[in-house]
């Protein structure tokens, strides 16, 4: 695809990052991690919602799921909003919509009024990510971007990992108003400090909004989004809406979606660009990541639920259990992204995603007796296996695209992110709830039908992972990394030029 010289990405020609560029990303990570921490939080505090606001369990979940809901909705149209707002403006949006849903958030009257504002909250939190892993490609060369990389494995995997955990510490002596009232200040320093320092890092397009893309993503991945929501519930009630209206709905528009796309992009006007899939690197790496992400989100899922209703353990220790899971996956992103650099992603990958399949068999064993201190190895290992994969497949994905795509390649990670959310959600949520009521209904306890049901649901992960296992072996190292290497400074800048790194997209993968 050819890009005007004027809306073309600004490529690093140095393999040193500059004081500015350092601050910018350090201001995005810490934003990203604050906006992205609250997509989690709620299902800790749904108990105490439901007391103080008299809603039912199935209220009180739109909290979470129009979270979800709103976030696949705004992040098919990121990419768009990246190109035509440029970075400053993006992150001020961004910022500005998150700090004023918590605002509303922690002062709520009522369940009305803090369903709007969760929605609000989600609309500034779908931008940030996308807008975070642009800005990296974008201004971090080929040769460090493993390392700096690494730090998104923190906001991407560990924030929500941490989410449970903050929630349950507050709970423990403060209203669930505070889970609000504690981020609102570092919202709005964020804020404040990025409308100083955060610079556009490129040039700004002047594509216009194509409103029938707009409401084809929203019906698409919105439709999926909610069904997948809703399927594993479907297994114990009957939802409001059938689950087969969604889900039938869904991939309906997601097939007028694509052909909308496919129509624009001939003109450069798509809402989001899947020209992306032409990379078999970045095709292969989400493909893989979908399946981790299906791992992650189902794990968040169950865990607490067997933790509390099955063993008995507390808000506050069943966050803390997970919690040295969740700090060890982003304390070693960094780490993990210095070794991409040098090793590429395979080697990562593969024992990580083995560590993944091992830990989740291990949780299959699981019952209504299980040691605690179990449960938490296997956390460990699995967050451990993570650690390995998301890193390699972030950055190894957006390296194997064209910088003019690094926008809309992005956005579809985030896309994807939110769909593997939701469908590990229903997969794990499905397979144990149908086990635990058919249980129930043979006489078995509730703490030992909810056990084997987590048991059952674990098996499935296991095997699902397999999948990406497997899909590890067509992995390659982008090119343009690996005929790269660390140079020193004298020559890094005349070797690095520009005309070579605009090739980054266009290089043939090799091993």
């Amino acid at each position: 695809m050819q890009v005007p010289q004027s809306t073309a990405p600004s490529l690093p020609t140095s393999d040193k990052l500059s004081r500015e560029n350092f601050l910018v990303i350090a201001l995005l990570l810490v934003s990203a991690s604050v906006v992205i921490l609250n997509e989690t939080t709620m299902g800790v505090a749904l108990p105490h919602l439901m007391a103080e606001m008299h809603i039912s369990a199935t209220t009180g979940q739109w909290l979470t799921t129009a979270f979800m809901l709103t976030m696949a909705i705004v992040i098919p149209a990121t990419g768009f909003l990246l190109q035509r707002l440029g970075t400053r403006g993006a992150f001020l949006l961004a910022m500005s919509l998150f700090s004023t849903g918590t605002a509303l958030a922690a002062f709520a009257p009522g369940f009305g009024w803090l369903l709007g504002a969760r929605v609000v909250q989600a609309s500034g939190t779908a931008i940030m990510m996308p807008l975070l892993m642009t800005t990296i490609m974008t201004l971090v060369p080929p040769t460090a971007r493993g390392r700096i990389m690494g730090n998104v494995a923190i906001v991407m995997a560990a924030a929500p990992a941490l989410g449970p955990t903050l929630s349950g510490l507050i709970l423990d002596t403060l209203s669930w108003r505070w889970i609000f009232g504690l981020v609102l200040p570092v919202a709005l320093v964020a804020l404040v400090v990025g409308a100083k320092y955060v610079k556009d890092s490129a040039d700004r397009t002047h594509t216009r909004l194509d409103p029938l893309s707009l409401v084809l993503a929203a019906l698409a991945f919105g439709g999926l989004v909610y069904g997948l929501s809703n399927l594993g519930e479907a297994a114990r009630a009957t939802p409001v809406v059938p689950v087969w209206i969604p889900l039938v709905v869904g991939p309906v528009f997601l097939v007028l979606f694509v052909a909308r796309q496919l129509v624009l992009q001939r003109r450069d006007a798509a809402l989001l660009d899947l020209r992306v899939f032409s990379s078999r690197g970045f095709t292969v790496s989400l493909g893989i990541m979908a399946v981790s992400m299906i791992a992650l989100f189902g794990s968040i899922i169950l865990l607490p639920l067997y933790l509390q209703n099955s063993l008995g353990m507390d808000p506050l220790y069943t966050g803390l259990l997970v919690l040295p899971g969740g700090l060890l996956m982003g304390l070693l992103g960094p780490t993990v992204g210095r070794l991409y650099d040098r090793v590429g992603p395979r080697p990562l990958v593969l024992p990580g995603l083995v560590a993944v399949t091992v830990s989740l068999a291990a949780l299959s064993t699981v019952g209504a007796s299980t040691s605690p201190w179990f449960v938490l190895g296997a956390h460990v290992v699995l967050s451990l296996g993570l650690a390995f994969v998301f890193t390699p497949l972030f950055t190894g994905a957006l390296s194997a695209l064209k910088p003019s795509l690094y926008s809309h390649g992005s956005a579809m990670i985030g896309t994807v992110q939110q769909l593997a959310g939701a469908a590990g959600t229903a997969l794990f949520v499905a397979v144990m709830t149908s086990r635990s009521v058919a249980l129930a209904a043979e006489g078995a306890s509730e703490q030992v039908a909810l056990a084997e049901g987590v048991s059952s649901a674990f098996v499935w992960g296991a095997a699902v992972t397999l999948v990406a296992v497997a899909l590890t072996f067509l992995l390659r190292r982008p090119a343009a990394v690996e005929t790269s290497p660390v140079l020193p400074d004298a020559v890094a800048s005349a070797t690095l030029d520009a005309p070579v790194l605009e090739s980054v997209g266009e290089a043939p993968e090799r091993r």
